[in-house]
């Protein structure tokens, strides 16, 4: 696979998100499966993984650090902490629990150094200052190399970069959700910060994933966002089919339109689709082999928008931990 830069790293310009192995979208796969999907990932080219210690309290970590353990040098690994408190889920960014957090990501990881730290959500009540301050001496004792953030407004990421340097930032962005394209994004080419976005083929709607909401299992958080129920997914479905149909003229998938939209959009962003698919997770490795049209990236933008997609991105109560939209 092709690669990008994400600030001393050379990584697959797609990484694998491993949030959906654990958690969030109902029962995890078998283990055998969730093997298949993170082995043949390494052996499909990515070299990039991304998990965090509140993805199944540990669980996804544990799996990471058990599966890929012995190949540890064959890729680059990024984890979080700032929604765990011990073995509950917690949003708190006071650093004597920010460290508590890494030596157990650490531990499950089965590695002694994790390469990208990320503060997972800032806790507004710790100054963003302390927060990174805390993650800085995490890399200055060597535990880990660089420091992430992520769903942080362009205001707050130039605050943490002046404590410290800010390798990435990571923030949901697909064609339906465009909220980065306010001012984070020029914040980090200004800053030279790397942008990753998760969530890039729209929690797998932009993927056909959910034709019917009414599939989804229970335990999937899906359930609760307003972009999934009732008048909003009609209309949305709607978008998707026109969608998919863009997607057939350019010869590739609407997962693989969703990921070659993004990587066309700026050289900075890397995309890290989750899967709990061994076959989606080499179809979207794929993805970087497809070159898309100036008039098709006119197409995706004027269809799939924040005009004409229906629904805010969560609800409310989950809304609040979110920095801002900026």
């Amino acid at each position: 696979m092709i690669e990008r830069r994400i600030g001393p790293f050379e990584v697959s310009a797609i990484g694998l998100g491993c949030m959906s192995l654990s958690h969030a979208y109902g029962p995890p796969p078998p283990r055998e499966q969730a093997e298949q999907v993170l082995k043949g990932a390494l052996d499909a080219g990515y070299t990039f993984f991304d998990t965090a210690a509140v993805y199944g309290i540990g669980h996804n970590e544990t799996l990471v650090g058990e599966v890929l353990g012995s190949r540890r040098k064959d890729f680059v690994l990024a984890s979080k902490c700032g929604l765990t408190n011990g073995d509950q889920r917690e949003l708190n960014g006071r650093p004597e629990i920010l460290k508590a957090t890494c030596e157990g990501s650490l531990k499950r990881l089965q590695t002694d150094i994790i390469d990208i730290y990320y503060l997972h959500r800032w806790d507004k009540r710790v100054p963003i200052e302390e927060s990174v301050g805390a993650l800085s001496e995490l890399v200055a004792e060597g535990k880990i190399k660089t420091i992430g953030l992520s769903e942080v407004s362009a205001e707050t990421l130039r605050r943490a970069h002046a404590v410290h340097p800010i390798t990435a930032l990571q923030t949901e962005y697909s064609p339906w959700t465009r909220n980065p394209e306010i001012a984070v994004l020029d914040a980090c080419r200004e800053l030279g910060v790397a942008f990753v976005a998760f969530s890039p083929v729209g929690r797998g709607f932009l993927a056909g994933g959910v034709l019917d909401p009414s599939v989804l299992a229970e335990g999937d958080f899906r359930k609760d966002m307003p972009r999934f129920q009732g008048e909003a997914f009609a209309a949305n479905l709607n978008l998707y089919k026109a969608f998919a149909a863009i997607a057939d003229e350019a010869g590739c998938t609407p997962a693989q339109l969703c990921l070659a939209w993004l990587m066309q959009k700026d050289p900075i962003i890397v995309p890290i689709p989750g899967t709990t698919s061994p076959a989606h997770m080499a179809e979207n490795a794929k993805a970087a082999e497809v070159t898309l049209s100036s008039e098709t990236m006119a197409k995706i933008e004027a269809l799939v928008n924040e005009k004409t997609v229906t629904g805010p991105r969560y609800a409310q109560a989950m809304q609040a931990s979110i920095d801002t939209e900026g």
